[in-house]
């Protein structure tokens, strides 16, 4: 089982401001997202790195407060937490201003259009558009792939100069996804730079077997890269060539379009 280690900002902090059990009541509703099960207090206590004590009492105060339900046994999360998510999506300006624009490339390109942010050393998807025809039960909301490997990744990690990308890939362990993932580091950074100069990431068949997908930054009306949005396909179905000459001109516009309402 995997254990939720601590970070510089869930730690015990000098600040007087700083409440841990706050912190700690997050990282156990992390936990159930990590674990992707019920867990028993042991469970719970093992992958947040808490005494089954202090791990009972966030359990219990979350049941009173209903996100959280237990048959004495096993804890599950409640439907409740989802408010959590649907008041980010509700207040994130990104999400909002992309989702119409999104909703229309994915309807001209017949395929799945994501918008994702960058978090820590993941790419997180936060919004998803897809033709009725479509049916993807993979990229869903908050759904998490490394960084290194994937397009809308690369696109996020262009945003950094060669020193500061150099610095963040080295500090990286880069895990093979698939046979095709790269894991040298500098050829992750070299092909980050050119990406930066093309101005558009394609990845083929490393992060996920059989896909590959085309991604461009999505910029605020400064420049600064915010968000990456990509439309992605089975091998099977498209050639690298063909999402070069149907999709990305689909999402260079929508890119172009998006700029000067992000603000």
């Amino acid at each position: 089982m995997p254990k939720l280690k601590r970070t510089a900002d869930d730690g015990p902090s000098e600040s007087a401001e700083f409440i841990e059990s706050l912190s700690r009541g997050l990282r156990v509703i992390e936990a159930f997202g990590a674990e992707k099960r019920p867990m028993t207090l042991s469970d719970v206590a093992k992958a947040c790195g808490l005494p089954r004590a202090t791990a009972r009492r966030i359990l219990l105060t979350l049941q009173s407060a209903g996100y959280v339900s237990s048959d004495d046994r096993l804890f599950a999360l409640t439907p409740r937490v989802l408010g959590l998510a649907s008041a980010y999506l509700a207040s994130n300006q990104i999400s909002a201003v992309l989702q119409p624009l999104m909703d229309r490339v994915s309807a001209s390109a017949k395929e799945v259009c994501s918008l994702a942010i960058l978090d820590g050393d993941d790419a997180v998807f936060v919004a998803r558009a897809s033709p009725a025809r479509v049916f993807s039960a993979g990229i869903d909301l908050g759904y998490r792939l490394p960084l290194f490997c994937t397009s809308v990744g690369r696109v996020l990690l262009s945003r950094l100069d060669n020193d500061e990308l150099t610095a963040t890939i080295n500090a990286m362990t880069l895990t093979k996804q698939t046979e095709d993932t790269i894991t040298d580091k500098q050829t992750v950074i070299a092909t980050i730079i050119a990406d930066r100069t093309k101005g558009y990431s394609l990845v083929d068949r490393e992060a996920e077997p059989g896909f590959r997908s085309v991604a461009v930054p999505i910029r605020r009306y400064d420049g600064t890269i915010v968000a990456a949005a990509n439309i992605g396909a089975h091998v099977d179905r498209i050639t690298t060539g063909e999402m070069i000459d149907r999709f990305l001109p689909l999402l260079q516009t929508m890119a172009e379009e998006a700029r000067p309402l992000m603000m």
